[in-house]
C-alpha cells in the first residue's frame, strides 16, 4: 500500500527544506534504511534515509525547490498503484483543517456576555509614550480590596522612557489586578478592575476575553512543547555514529548500503565503526580500514618498538563557567526593537567630514567669560546643526511611507547615555535660541534624562538627532537613525593632528563628524552641502551669533 513520505523537521529553526540531491528516482526500489535524497536546511545539507520499503511512486520537488515541513516529499508503494487519490485525500484534509478554524471563531463571537448590571469598570494601560507598547509595573500604591479615589496614585508603571506615576481616573474598590510587580502589561491590556464591593468582576474579564488566556495557552503549549522534544532526540542519536548503537528505528546508525552490506559479510558490527562521511556517515572505505580494538592491542606489544616520541603531559587546567542573566528593561526592549526597524528598513549611507576647531576653541574661551552658563563643544555643534538646517531644510525631513514630510521646524534630538540604555531629549526650536540658553536647557535635559524624570514632551518630535561620544575619546564613529529623522549626526573628540596651513605644516585641533542619512530622503549631494555649510560654521563661529 501506497505511504506519503513527508518533509522532516531536521534542525529547530527549520521551516522547510530543499532538494539538494536526489539519490532515487521514480520507479527505483528502496529500502528502510536507504539514502533517498541530500536535504539543504537552514543549518546544513543533511542525508535523508527513507523508512519505507518500495518503489518511488512520485517526488514532491525537484533538485533547487523547496519543500515545507510535513509537505510532501514523495510517496512510496508497489509498482504501478494508483498514488493520486493519495495526493488529492491530502489537499482536503489540509483544506478542511484550515476552514474549521474560522467557524469556530465566528460561533465564540456570537456568544455576547451581558455586563451592563456590573458595576465595575476595566482599568486599562495607558499608552505613556508615542513609542510605549507595554508597561511594568514597578509598584502597585494600592491591593485588592483597598479603596481609591480619583486622582488617588495607583501605580508607578515602568515605560520605555521613564518611571511614571498613574492615578486613578475611577473611584470604588479594586476587585482585581492584572499584574504583579515586576510583571507587563500591553497597551490597553487589563491593569486592575475597580467597582463596587462584591461586583461580579469575574464575568466582565469574561466579556473581556480575559479569563482563559492566562491558563489555556499553558496548558497547549506544554502539550506541543513535548512532541518537539520527542521528534530531537532521535537527532542526537544519530549523531553519536562513533559510540555503540542498536539496531532499531529510533537509533538507526548513519551508514550507506554497501557499507552495512560490507560490514555483514566481514561479520563487522557496524556500531563500532567511525563513519568518516557527511555527518559521521559510515562509508565502504569506513569498514574496509577497520581494525577491532582487540587486534590493535595485541599488536602493540608484539612490535616491540617505540613509533613515537613520548606524550608531553600537559598540566590540567581547572576553571568554572559561569554567566550572569537580567531582565531586559523596556526601554532596552524599545531600543533593540526601533534601532533594528531602522537599521533594516531605511538604506542608510554615511559621509565623514573633518572640521578645525581652532576658532572654535578660541570663540568658546571668549563666550565663557561672559555667558551665565558654561558653554561646551556640544552646545555649539547643536547651535551649527540648528542653522545649517535652516538653509538645508530637505535634511529636517521624515519619511512617512507615500510621502516626504519636510519640518519647517527644527527640534534637536540630543542622545544622552543613561544606565539602562539611551535617551533622546529634545532642544525644541533650536534654531531661534541663543548658545547660553541651549547650554543650560541641555544640561537640565540630560539631568532629567539620568533621574528618569523626563516628560513626554521632552522626548518626542525631534527632526534632527546629534550622537556625541567625543567626551568618551572616541575619534570616529556611525551612528543609527533615530526615527523619525531622515539623519543622525555622530560627533568624534578633538584631536590635535599635523595639518598643513598656508603652506606650512602645523598642528591643528580636527574634528570629524559622520552623518548616517536615510537614502530615501536624502541624496548624497544633499547631504554634502549640508555638512558644508555646518563645517563653515564652526571653522568661523562668528557666523552663529549674527
Amino acid at each position: 500500500m501506497a505511504e506519503i513520505v513527508r518533509m522532516p523537521k531536521m534542525s529547530d529553526t527549520m521551516e522547510e527544506g530543499v532538494i539538494a540531491v536526489w539519490h532515487k528516482k521514480i520507479g527505483d526500489k528502496v529500502e528502510s534504511g536507504e539514502l533517498m535524497a541530500e536535504i539543504e536546511t537552514d543549518k546544513a545539507t543533511m542525508d535523508y534515509e527513507s523508512y519505507n520499503e518500495g518503489t518511488v511512486l512520485y517526488l514532491g520537488a525537484e533538485e533547487g525547490e523547496a519543500v515545507q515541513i510535513n509537505g510532501i516529499l514523495a510517496i512510496v508503494g508497489e509498482k504501478g498503484e494508483d498514488y493520486k487519490a493519495l495526493l488529492n485525500e491530502s489537499s482536503e484534509n489540509g483544506s478542511d483543517k484550515k476552514e474549521e478554524k474560522p467557524v469556530e471563531e465566528k460561533k465564540n463571537e456570537t456568544e455576547a456576555i451581558d455586563t451592563s448590571n456590573i458595576k465595575a469598570e476595566v482599568v486599562r494601560m495607558p499608552k505613556m509614550s508615542d513609542t510605549m507598547e507595554e508597561g511594568v509595573i514597578s509598584a502597585w500604591h494600592k491591593k485588592v480590596g483597598d479603596t481609591v479615589e480619583s486622582g488617588e496614585l495607583m501605580a508607578e508603571i515602568e515605560t520605555d522612557k521613564a518611571t511614571m506615576e498613574y492615578e486613578s481616573y475611577n473611584d470604588g474598590t479594586v476587585l482585581y489586578l492584572g499584574a504583579k510587580e515586576g510583571e507587563s502589561v500591553a497597551v490597553n491590556g487589563v491593569l486592575a478592575v475597580v467597582g463596587e464591593k462584591g461586583a461580579d468582576f469575574e464575568t466582565l474579564l469574561k466579556a473581556e476575553g480575559q479569563s482563559g488566556d492566562t491558563s489555556e495557552p499553558a496548558k497547549e503549549e506544554t502539550t506541543e512543547a513535548a512532541p518537539k522534544q520527542e521528534v530531537a532526540e532521535p537527532k542526537k542519536e544519530k549523531e553519536e555514529v562513533s559510540a555503540p548503537a542498536e539496531t532499531n528505528n529510533n537509533g538507526r546508525i548513519k551508514a550507506s548500503p554497501l557499507a552495512k552490506r560490507l560490514a555483514e559479510e566481514k561479520g563487522i558490527k557496524i556500531s563500532e565503526v567511525k563513519g568518516s562521511g557527511d555527518g559521521g556517515r559510515i562509508i565502504k572505505r569506513d569498514v574496509e580500514d577497520f581494525v577491532p580494538a582487540k587486534a590493535t592491542e595485541q599488536a602493540k606489544p608484539a612490535a616491540g618498538k617505540p613509533t613515537s616520541a613520548p606524550a608531553v603531559e600537559l598540566p590540567k587546567i581547572v576553571g568554572e563557567e559561569s554567566f550572569e542573566e537580567f531582565r531586559v528593561s523596556q526601554m532596552r526592549k524599545t531600543i533593540a526593537k526601533r534601532l533594528a526597524e531602522s537599521k533594516f528598513t531605511a538604506p542608510h549611507f554615511y559621509l565623514t567630514m573633518e572640521i578645525n576647531m581652532d576658532k572654535a576653541i578660541e570663540a568658546r574661551v571668549s563666550m565663557n567669560e561672559v555667558s551665565p552658563v558654561k558653554i561646551s563643544f556640544n552646545d555649539m555643534v547643536i547651535k551649527a546643526a540648528a542653522a545649517a538646517l535652516r538653509k538645508h531644510p530637505q535634511v529636517n525631513s521624515s519619511w512617512l511611507g507615500d510621502k516626504i514630510r519636510i519640518n519647517h521646524h527644527i527640534h534637536i534630538g540630543v542622545a544622552v547615555a543613561v544606565e539602562d540604555g539611551l535617551l533622546v531629549p529634545v532642544v525644541r526650536f533650536a534654531d531661534n535660541k541663543p548658545l547660553s540658553h541651549i547650554a543650560a536647557e541641555v544640561k537640565q535635559l540630560g539631568a532629567k534624562a539620568k533621574s528618569k524624570e523626563l516628560q513626554p514632551a521632552e522626548w518626542e518630535g525631534n527632526t534632527f538627532t546629534i550622537s556625541n561620544l567625543g567626551m568618551f575619546g572616541i575619534e570616529e564613529f556611525t551612528a543609527i537613525i533615530n526615527p523619525p529623522d531622515a539623519c543622525i549626526m555622530a560627533v568624534g573628540g578633538i584631536k590635535q593632528t599635523a595639518i598643513v596651513k598656508d603652506g606650512q605644516l602645523a598642528i591643528g585641533n580636527m574634528m570629524k563628524v559622520t552623518m548616517s542619512c536615510d537614502h530615501r530622503v536624502v541624496d548624497g549631494a544633499v547631504g554634502s552641502a549640508f555638512l558644508q555649510t555646518f563645517k563653515s560654521l564652526l571653522e568661523d563661529p562668528v557666523r552663529l551669533l549674527v
